[in-house]
């Protein structure tokens, strides 16, 4: 893989302030846009009129400003909140001033970034949130940070909803990113400056430059400028330490080391579980446990030590004191904790977006050993769509590059990642040289990208029962405690799932699987009022019980309205009003919990 010859010697890309777009510009590329994309409502489809609102009001409630104290001051940390600008970066006059409103402190970072790990982010204490010049989306009510890929599905929403003056102003914010911080980020805090999430900066880009075009305003300039950012984000992932091995494909890697900030902020006992797991499972440790003998050194590790003690059988749970004379209840047999590998595994997961589930191995523990079936269909994506770009430029000879590289990535991936016999897209581990046999919704991506050739679409789809519920597609079939496996459905694998299976002719299974995930946000939304990140895709219900990880389930949500408004446009009208006037009777008794394979 490489970097057409004509972006090659691109110069450092810095960003400075630039004015927004005029008044009457904004005005009515909003009533232009409202009217080219969104569905009609008519009387009959009154029964979605709720949910409507709901997403629409949500955009606003969801939006956050570095000139506001409700972005800039995180109420739950006790010390004062940090705000970290780039180094290079003059602090906006606007943001001193809200200092002394918000009682906020503003810093440099120490140096200024050219690519990606060039500045330590465990180094930056107490850790807070990056700049960004742009108001933006968060995911849900608890977030401040502008995540990377739920921005996606969140500009498609805002686009489909007509706010294309907010989409734009986001893409602007990745720019941003990887002008002052090396790449897109995982989201703008500091403790993500080790790694981004993946790859959806050009479906952006065209997201927002389609609308535009569409509502009269074929803005060449801003394509151009978005060409070039959009080529040093596809350069990062096809270099070190993002390349699989000698494969020719890209892993997941995040450069830094030790726990998870995040986790360890917002998963209570998550590593302690995990290393419970290895001891119970000393067939599945590879090389994720240390241990050290009581009154030992113990072996370099980060994070967290553990004591594992030996109790008598049929004993209290929790073991009393012992007072003076007395035999304890227990004794200490070791102390372990987990391995660098274990962490670099885990930070990598969190760079794929799909944290927590066992794809990767237990805990998502062998994440940077894979290549991935999702990273590298977008990367091929990525590749067809700065083809598209070029093209729009005039630089064929850039073109005619991409075309040649997405060619050969879909070569490399036909070799590593499809399974002929099982009629499948697989992960592959390229330490252990071998295809993983763990079945993830993920292989609809190379569908959604165009990258499966027909016959390979066609296999892919006698697989669909593998991952249909009643409430849509659910993750995998197994069953782990993980957020992203079984029994959970995520509204952005809908959306990629159906936009695939449109793209290759099966417009029925799309229009039967994406109705039973709109129905069941549609359902949980008539009994509470919400829409969520994730549900349950065998009971139907919002109720989850996640034991792996982050156990919440968001109200918001982000990605989830955007998906709902893009899913509900792309179904035939009989369908829409089918679920609108299903919208108007009493919510459903949730089902009761069914089995991995039940469909």
């Amino acid at each position: 893989m490489h970097t057409p010859r004509s972006v090659r010697s691109t110069p450092q890309l810095r960003l400075v302030s630039h004015p927004r777009l005029s008044r009457f510009f904004a005005a009515t590329s909003f009533l232009a846009i409202a009217l080219a994309v969104l569905p009609a409502r008519s009387d009959d489809l009154h029964g979605l009129g709720p949910i409507h609102t709901y997403i629409s009001n949500g955009w606003d409630t969801l939006t956050r400003s570095m000139n506001e104290c409700g972005t800039v001051v995180d109420t739950k940390l006790a010390a004062t909140s940090v705000m970290y600008l780039p180094a290079d970066f003059p602090e906006p006059s606007a943001l001193t001033a809200l200092q002394q409103q918000c009682k906020f402190q503003v810093k440099h970072l120490p140096a200024v970034i050219h690519h990606p790990g060039e500045v330590d982010a465990n180094a930056l204490n107490p850790p807070g949130l990056l700049y960004l010049e742009n108001k933006y989306v968060v995911p849900g009510g608890r977030f401040n940070e502008m995540y990377g890929w739920d921005s996606y599905f969140i500009i498609r929403g805002l686009v489909r909803d007509g706010r294309l003056d907010l989409a734009r102003g986001m893409v602007e914010n990745f720019f941003f990113e990887i002008a002052h911080y090396g790449n897109v980020l995982n989201a703008n805090r500091s403790y993500y400056l080790s790694r981004s999430q993946p790859p959806f900066l050009t479906s952006m880009i065209l997201s927002v430059y389609d609308a535009q075009k569409a509502a009269g305003r074929d803005d060449k300039d801003w394509l151009a400028r978005s060409y070039a950012f959009a080529v040093k984000d596809h350069n990062m992932w096809i270099q070190a330490p993002h390349l699989a091995g000698s494969t020719g494909l890209s892993r997941y890697f995040d450069r830094g080391d030790g726990p998870s900030p995040e986790s360890v902020k917002d998963e209570t006992g998550h590593y302690r579980d995990v290393a419970a797991f290895f001891l119970q499972h000393p067939e599945l440790d590879d090389h994720y446990l240390v241990r050290k003998d009581p009154g030992k050194t113990t072996p370099h590790t980060f994070g967290a030590q553990y004591t594992v003690r030996i109790c008598d059988s049929g004993r209290d749970s929790t073991p009393k004191i012992a007072q003076a004379g007395e035999r304890p209840d227990c004794e200490i047999a070791e102390e372990v904790g987990l391995s660098d590998d274990f962490y670099k595994g885990d930070r990598s997961m969190r760079e794929s977006g799909y944290d927590i589930s066992f794809r990767f191995g237990p805990y998502g523990a062998g994440t940077e050993n894979f290549a991935p079936v999702c990273l590298n269909s977008l990367l091929y994506k990525t590749e067809k769509d700065l083809q598209r770009i070029s093209q729009a430029l005039g630089k064929n000879e850039d073109a005619k590059e991409w075309a040649q590289q997405a060619y050969e990535r879909k070569a490399i991936v036909d070799k590593y990642l499809w399974n002929e016999k099982a009629g499948m897209f697989f992960d592959y581990d390229f330490v252990k040289q071998q295809q993983s046999t763990y079945p993830y919704v993920t292989v609809f991506f190379p569908m959604w990208a165009g990258l499966a050739s027909p016959e390979q679409a066609k296999a892919v789809m006698k697989n669909l029962s593998v991952f249909e519920q009643p409430g849509g597609l659910v993750m995998s079939p197994k069953e782990t405690g993980g957020q992203w496996d079984f029994p959970y459905a995520w509204a952005p694998n809908q959306l990629v799932a159906d936009e695939g299976m449109r793209r290759y002719g099966f417009n029925e299974d799309a229009d039967r699987v994406s109705y039973k995930f709109l129905s069941t946000v549609a359902e949980n939304f008539r009994r509470d009022g919400t829409i969520r990140e994730k549900y349950n895709a065998a009971t139907r219900s919002s109720e989850t019980a996640v034991t792996a990880g982050y156990h919440i389930n968001i109200v918001g949500f982000g990605w989830t309205n955007g998906a709902f408004l893009n899913l509900l446009h792309d179904l035939p009208k009989p369908m829409v009003e089918r679920l609108a006037k299903e919208q108007d009777a009493s919510p459903p008794v949730a089902a009761k919990a069914g089995s991995p394979s039940t469909n």
